[in-house]
């Protein structure tokens, strides 16, 4: 699922999906130059996966990380809650409408898995304001938060997933900031493939 191009040879650093939810969002472009190769932190790559309607972008971000070479997540949206950056930590069990639960059976709040201190560190080293808040809004990006996060399997390799907020209004190049910094912390919490995983 994660390869969109044959590569010549097998790329043994482990994935970080990058997804900005909004279909009309161009704060986020993955591919800086002309090579078109998408950037990547040091020691991962990156995926990025477009945004589209919502029920049908979960189950493809779930495709994504049931592929055990893709070890973190991180959506990408706006707030209109805040001036400054967001890591949204939690989402809550809502449907998309935000009129009624999601699922009877699931918990009411899944939280995400995220190195969100990290995080927060290394985009103030960045030169952003941005903080860690439970406040979930109700938007498609909360939405996707809660349905990957109750939908990860129990266990020692539960991936990275977060879901980072820029304020409405902030320039592109302030986001591509974020979203650098933002995976770089992420990344740094990723360990190696084994060669069964990445061959």
């Amino acid at each position: 699922m994660l390869d969109t191009a044959a590569e010549t040879s097998p790329d043994h650093r482990p994935a970080i999906v990058i997804c900005a939810w909004d279909s009309g969002e161009a704060g986020w472009d993955p591919v800086e130059d002309l090579s078109g190769v998408p950037w990547s932190p040091p020691g991962a790559r990156t995926v990025a996966v477009p945004g589209g309607e919502p029920d049908a972008l979960a189950d493809t971000l779930a495709a994504h990380l049931r592929d055990q070479r893709c070890r973190a997540l991180l959506l990408v949206g706006r707030t209109r809650r805040s001036t400054d950056f967001r890591l949204q930590i939690r989402a809550e069990n809502r449907s998309l409408d935000g009129a009624h639960r999601l699922t009877s059976v699931g918990p009411a709040i899944a939280r995400a898995t995220a190195p969100a201190a990290e995080m927060v560190r290394a985009m103030n080293a960045a030169g952003l304001t941005v903080d860690a808040s439970s406040d979930a809004e109700d938007d498609a990006g909360s939405y996707l938060l809660y349905r990957v996060l109750s939908g990860l399997p129990e266990g020692l390799d539960t991936p990275a997933v977060g879901l980072l907020r820029a304020p409405e209004g902030r320039s592109a190049a302030d986001v591509q900031k974020a979203v650098k910094a933002a995976a770089e912390a992420m990344a740094r919490h990723l360990s190696p493939l084994p060669r069964s995983r990445a061959s």
